[in-house]
């Protein structure tokens, strides 16, 4: 499985880098979440930068896309130039937004007017343009998810694995990053959101 993580300037390392880091757990199994942007080089809210392992024309042809968000969300939805490149299929693809990144989803017109899961200072942003927004930190429908604070970018990972692997292999990439002492809560806490998030019923290892 290749999954696409697009990250833009201005980026919120946790989105990228947790969802990232969770989903590379199935290296072993052939699966590779690459860190995609629109420029070789991007730079971080806090000023960490990075090389791209992706351009965005990768996220075309990936299993799944989870678009991160960051500081700077509200210009990439009115650059033009960098919104013709996203070219994404909800037919084939699963596809996530994290906090802002809802945004950049309703612009492309996959979300319509909601609902979605949005961090707390995009939440305004999204009901100015019309979507309806969610006191929840992630929902699903069908093949679209969104997730809303920083630290539910696990649950997005999650609901990849689970949709393109299996249940099994969900806990086991949570169990394996929980805190130490927690794991086992950890696990059962994110799989009650992500199965009770709109994630419909799977048989597992099962394509969507």
């Amino acid at each position: 499985m290749q999954i696409a993580i697009l990250t833009f300037d201005g980026f919120n390392e946790l989105d990228s880098f947790v969802a990232s880091a969770i989903l590379n757990r199935m290296r072993s199994k052939g699966w590779k979440a690459s860190i995609t942007c629109p420029t070789a080089q991007v730079t971080s809210m806090n000023g960490v930068t990075i090389q791209a392992e992706q351009s965005l024309d990768f996220a075309a042809s990936a299993d799944a896309v989870l678009i991160g968000s960051g500081m700077k969300t509200r210009e990439v939805v009115r650059d033009r130039s960098v919104l013709d490149q996203i070219r994404l299929d909800p037919m084939r693809q699963l596809i996530g937004a994290q906090c802002s990144g809802a945004l950049l989803l309703a612009k492309l017109g996959w979300i319509g007017e909601g609902p979605v899961c949005t961090d707390l200072t995009t939440k305004p942003w999204a009901i100015e343009a019309g979507v309806r927004v969610l006191e929840k930190p992630f929902h699903a429908e069908g093949h679209i998810a969104t997730a809303g604070g920083c630290l539910a970018s696990q649950y997005l990972a999650a609901w990849v694995l689970a949709k393109l692997g299996s249940e099994d292999d969900a806990r086991a990439a949570i169990h394996y990053v929980a805190p130490v002492g927690e794991k086992e809560s950890y696990v059962a806490r994110a799989m009650e959101v992500v199965l009770g998030g709109g994630l419909p019923a799977f048989r597992t290892g099962v394509r969507c």
